[in-house]
């Protein structure tokens, strides 16, 4: 995990009961924090913010827990990246968000791309207790022969017409990512996070609606079963985003799972 340099931290500022904002090297960070107790931290999802978790924090805000949940830079109301971040340089800034908000060995709560962000963080340094994953991302799979001509047309357009390439191939959210997040999105989803799930220690729990497209738990969900140790895979209803459709059945599973002895 590569560290950024010239960090400048800073105390939190703008203090309005429930949300915060912080200077993290030299950039705004949007933040939620909500409750007493136990700190538990939310990582969300790419092309999300920390909104996406508004029926987790109501919950356990209320049942003894401090809910911190930062929108990543260039996502929420954080700072837009001016260069393309990897996912290690995303777990080098969450590590300097948990020094500077003085956060010291929370729960972690993580969706998706949060999820390959603290895989990698916790693969390098242990610094949270137990961890619970939904809709984990984190593996590259064998490619389609569909997909690689999709891929080497897509290359072939771009030399000729750049322009026309960017608009019409990859997905809508895709296209509607700024230049510097779209090549960052590419870092991202072409880093294997296998090494990096089987170096976690932390108990975990991995969560996966039945009906999840994106990330589907027989394939990520079963797969970081078999390399995190000390883990239990749970499937539940709904999609990739079933803490969200189903809150009341995610939050009753992750409560137990983290106040269990």
């Amino acid at each position: 995990m590569r560290r950024r340099k010239n960090l400048s931290r800073g105390p939190f500022l703008n203090n309005c009961g429930r949300c915060k904002s912080i200077i993290l090297n030299g950039r705004y960070v949007g933040v939620q924090r909500e409750g007493q107790g136990k700190q538990l931290l939310f990582l969300h999802g790419y092309m999300s913010d920390k909104n996406s978790f508004y029926y987790q924090i109501k919950f356990f805000s209320a049942h003894g827990f401090e809910c911190i949940a930062p929108d990543f830079p260039g996502f929420g109301s954080s700072a837009p990246i001016k260069e393309e971040w990897s996912v290690g340089d995303y777990a080098a800034w969450l590590y300097d968000f948990t020094q500077a908000a003085h956060i010291v060995r929370p729960h972690i709560i993580a969706h998706s791309f949060g999820c390959r962000v603290a895989l990698k963080l916790l693969s390098a340094q242990n610094i949270a207790d137990r961890l619970v994953i939904t809709g984990g991302a984190g593996i590259v799979k064998p490619r389609s022969p569909a997909y690689m001509r999709k891929v080497k047309a897509y290359r072939t357009v771009k030399k000729f017409a750049p322009k026309f390439a960017e608009k019409h191939f990859g997905s809508s959210e895709y296209r509607a990512l700024p230049p510097v997040m779209r090549g960052s999105y590419k870092k991202i989803v072409n880093e294997d996070l296998r090494a990096c799930a089987s170096l976690v220690k932390n108990k975990t729990l991995l969560i996966y609606g039945a009906g999840d497209r994106v990330t589907p738990p027989d394939e990520e969900g079963q797969t970081f079963h078999e390399l995190i140790a000390e883990s239990s895979l749970v499937t539940m209803r709904g999609d990739h985003f079933c803490f969200c459709r189903y809150p009341q059945i995610f939050n009753a599973a992750a409560l137990a799972f983290l106040t269990e002895d």
